[in-house]
């Protein structure tokens, strides 16, 4: 397993493949959320952020796919700054992405394979390619007699737990998760857990954002504690 610790300069900053110099953000004219924050993340690291609830996670998170902008400061994805990135290539270094939302954001005309299976119908792969892939991931977290029903049927932790298949059927170079076990009980947040862990062990960065603290000390991952939007650096728990 990668426990690659985060970076604050030096050569394995340049190669990181989440770096924020300086990075501050606010909503509007409104107070800053996020302060004057500067890591690295290398690639394949597993990072949990934590705080209080208004500590600017859920931010943090949208500046890292690309749903926001900074106030100031440069964010780095790939080594590349993502305000020099054109229009036509910032869809691209999303499909790289992959995203557990608080509210899910499932397609509710969609079965619960389909929506599973929508990355990488856009990806262009055939279905007969993808089937068993998807048929497993949802056997595996726990949904194999729901992959035909439609989201609206589905129980809160139901979709938590499809919207999550979702994000990692596709094995992107970054997954990041905000609060991905807050719908399900103890039992079925450490499957999720395993899970991401298993994705990190196949070369993918995992940042999740979260208020579980059970869940950051049994994984013993380096974590990012925010304190008032500003970072704190926490060592790993073990």
């Amino acid at each position: 397993m990668s426990r690659k610790p985060l970076s604050s300069g030096g050569p394995d900053a340049d190669s990181a493949v989440v770096r924020f110099d300086d990075v501050s953000m606010r909503y509007g004219r409104g107070p800053e959320t996020l302060k004057h924050l500067n890591f690295a993340l290398p690639h394949g690291s597993f990072h949990f952020i934590t705080g209080p609830s208004g500590a600017g996670k859920s931010s943090l998170l949208k500046l890292m796919y690309l749903a926001a902008r900074p106030s100031r400061g440069v964010v780095h994805l790939f080594g590349q700054d993502v305000a020099q990135v054109s229009p036509q290539d910032r869809p691209f270094m999303r499909r790289r992405i992959g995203v557990v939302f608080q509210e899910f954001r499932l397609l509710d005309h969609l079965s619960a394979f389909d929506n599973v299976a929508l990355p990488l119908r856009i990806a262009g792969m055939r279905p007969e390619s993808y089937r068993h892939d998807v048929a497993e991931l949802l056997t595996w977290v726990g949904l194999k007699s729901r992959m035909h029903a439609m989201p609206p049927t589905l129980a809160g932790g139901e979709k938590q737990r499809l919207a999550i298949a979702r994000a990692v059927v596709a094995r992107p170079d970054i997954l990041l998760a905000d609060e991905p076990t807050g719908n399900v009980d103890h039992d079925m947040a450490l499957r999720i857990l395993r899970l991401f862990v298993e994705l990190n062990r196949m070369g993918t960065t995992v940042v999740i954002a979260t208020h579980d603290q059970d869940l950051v000390a049994r994984s013993g991952m380096p974590v990012l504690h925010l304190d008032r939007g500003r970072l704190a650096r926490v060592a790993p728990r073990t």
